[in-house]
């Protein structure tokens, strides 16, 4: 009797665990490679060597210190991407303080929630940026700042919260100045920082990054210097990243992929980081990209396809492109051969992960074929299990559907001070339930099909958004599309196409469902069709499937009798 392959691979590889904190590794880049482009901060025409953001990291870190951070304290940082935010992150790494990545995206509700949910003692914020006053905002849930006069807050709404530091050149009561907290250190605010860093251990938390939040409260995910420096190697590692590359983050930096997969990644290699603008514009970023000869970019798929609409695309020299990574959301495949065509990035990979586990789970790898890196998410990353399992937890065949679980260095330590929400998602042999949908092959590619709570449930019988929006992107019409299940009294659920037409194109309900009904199966064909000129987004670029079913519901008058 032939025994089924089941559904669990182990990376194996012949470079170990780097077994050491963030603050080790960034000293060992910097003394390495000290005269190289270690940052370059578009928007804000800042360069810096290795040796120069080491000596920024040092000061801030001493400053920290110096005002009354110490070992453990929460640092948050509110902040769209700038050189600051990154000499904050590796500064609070060094000094054994938790970084706490807030969304910039944050309003006076959730920004309250989550600073006293870790107990932040401390806060960075940007001056201000469109249409968000950072101050503004603060100052609404603490009006104490306006009379703060040494240094040290006393909030109300706000009682753990000591120290404000605001990245503007104004004086302003109640706050330091970031730059004020760049003056050269003395040589035993040096030593106390060494002798700080010398005695942290690589599996402590030194970062809490929050969930988005769609599905309730958002929780804090505990991660450690093990968690994220291992992994933003291993993310180098899969593109071959080297001291000669430069890397366009177009990414935001208080999410996984850019702090993660962008920063940490470039430390651990010595590349360059190149942050184009404070949050993402395609323009920018093609500027960026030919302006500082970029080998590398990363974005989200809604990225790559607002630069390859960009009515200037062709304008520009994109020839140094060598790599990157597409992640964040389902990648289309059609996207992928635009890139890898148009934007020359041959070796472009794609990668799956969560924040619970630091991000990245599975990656494909560069000599993977086009047809693997499109339909898949690669294979599982070095030194991480994975297996799918079913609805009993019992690992299922090869070939079978199942819920996608990780376990090894990346998983997160729990959510913060929420023992039992933790308990939910990582089970007692230490499995990370994904909730993702995913299926693996007899080579261990692994395929996602979608999220649990995503999945359409048409009479019974089970759909999967992202099978028919990977089909949907073939239609030369469609730029983006998201599907979504809205309710029906008959089948339970209907499908919805949500579509985004490209630049001059026109196109109608009755074309995309011909379309529909010519190539796939007529439980597929979308029952609605509606054109959008956007979705609503996270700041890290996903589309918000909930609020889309929202206003669909509200568009076309459904009213859902199961709830």
């Amino acid at each position: 009797m032939t025994q089924l392959r089941l559904s669990y691979a182990y990376g194996t590889s012949e470079q170990p665990l780097l077994g050491m904190t963030i603050g080790h590794k960034f000293d060992q880049a910097c003394l390495q490679y000290a005269d190289q482009d270690a940052v370059v901060s578009v928007h804000q025409n800042v360069r810096l060597t290795y040796q120069q953001l080491q000596e920024k990291v040092n000061a801030f870190a001493c400053s920290l210190l110096k005002i009354g951070l110490e070992k453990g304290d929460r640092l948050a940082i509110w902040s769209p991407n700038c050189v600051e935010w990154t000499i904050a992150q590796f500064a609070a790494f060094k000094a054994g303080i938790i970084l706490v990545n807030l969304n910039p995206a944050y309003k006076s509700y959730e920004l309250e929630y989550v600073l006293n949910r870790v107990s932040c003692k401390g806060l960075i914020i940007a001056s201000t940026f469109k249409t968000t006053n950072y101050q503004e905002i603060l100052t609404q849930i603490a009006p104490e700042i306006l009379h703060t006069t040494n240094g040290v807050l006393n909030a109300e709404k706000l009682p753990h919260l000591k120290y404000l530091i605001k990245i503007d050149d104004q004086q302003h009561t109640g706050f330091y100045r970031f730059s004020d907290l760049l003056a050269e250190p003395t040589s035993e605010q040096l030593d106390q920082l060494n002798e700080i860093a010398s005695g942290l251990q690589f599996d402590e938390t030194i970062n809490i990054q929050f969930t988005s939040g769609t599905t309730g409260s958002p929780k804090g995910t505990m991660l450690t210097h093990n968690n994220i420096l291992n992994n933003g190697y291993f993310v180098g590692e899969a593109i071959k990243l080297t001291s000669q590359d430069r890397v366009c983050i177009s990414v935001p930096l208080f999410h996984c992929f850019g702090m993660v997969m962008g920063n940490l990644a470039c430390i651990t290699h010595g590349s360059t980081m190149i942050y184009p603008s404070a949050v993402f514009n395609p323009l920018d970023s093609l500027k960026a990209i030919e302006q500082e000869k970029c080998t590398a970019a990363y974005g989200v798929p809604t990225m790559f396809i607002a630069m390859l609409d960009h009515e200037q695309f062709d304008e520009f020299d994109l020839t140094t492109l060598r790599t990157g990574i597409m992640a964040g959301s389902p990648c289309p495949k059609e996207i992928m051969k635009r890139v890898i065509e148009r934007m020359h990035m041959r070796d472009i990979t794609i990668c799956y992960g969560m924040t619970e586990t630091a991000p990245v789970s599975a990656q494909s790898s560069i000599t993977d074929s086009l047809e693997q890196r499109v339909s898949t998410v690669g294979r599982v990353h070095p030194h991480i299990e994975i297996k799918i399992v079913d609805e009993h937890g019992k690992v299922v065949p090869r070939g079978k559907l199942g819920e996608l679980c990780v376990r090894g260095y990346s998983v997160m330590l729990g959510y913060w001070d929420e023992e039992e929400k933790t308990r939910e998602v990582v089970d007692v042999a230490k499995w990370m339930h994904t909730g993702d949908i995913a299926e693996m092959d007899d080579e261990g590619f692994i395929k996602i099909k979608g999220r649990i709570k995503d999945v359409v449930i048409r009479g019974g019988e089970n759909l999967f958004p992202k099978e028919i929006e990977d089909f949907l992107y073939k239609h030369p019409a469609v730029s983006d599309v998201q599907v979504i299940g809205l309710p029906d009294p008959k089948y339970g659920e209907e499908l919805c196409a949500c579509i985004i037409l490209h630049e001059g194109h026109e196109c109608s309900e009755q074309v995309i469902k011909d379309y529909c009904k010519a190539n796939i199966s007529h439980n597929k064909v979308p029952r609605y069709v509606h054109f959008l000129k956007e979705f609503p987004m996270t700041a890290s670029g996903k589309a918000q499937k909930f609020k889309l079913q929202e206003y669909m519901r509200e568009q076309l008058n459904i009213f859902d009798e199961r709830a």
